[in-house]
């Protein structure tokens, strides 16, 4: 019925899901995250997403070592212009939001 060869690649299937399910919801997060920015300091965040940019392995405040996600996105405080912005991820938790400078409306 199954021998070992289809046992692994049905392993590695399953742990490619659950590695990208995880991902999402991480994005998931940065994005909730940036739409309260952008609400805080009244903005509108432009193409309703943030975009992966980098990642790599970082150790947090307690010394473990956690996946660090930088996500671009870009917003508008006028309607005309777009500007940049980035938030970085340790982890789960939101480390930084950063915002290019803006014209004030």
């Amino acid at each position: 019925m199954f021998d070992l060869k289809d046992l692994l690649v049905f392993t590695i299937f399953i742990s490619f899901m659950m590695l990208w399910w995880n991902a999402q919801g991480i994005k998931q997060t940065a994005l909730s995250a940036v739409r309260r920015h952008c609400k805080t300091l009244d903005v509108q965040l432009l193409d309703d997403g943030v975009v992966l940019k980098g990642f790599w392995l970082k150790r947090d405040a307690g010394g473990s070592i956690r996946l660090w996600r930088s996500y671009n996105f870009e917003f508008t405080s006028t309607g005309n212009e777009r500007y940049k912005g980035q938030i970085i991820l340790l982890g789960r938790r939101v480390e930084n939001i950063h915002l290019d400078a803006y014209r004030v409306h």
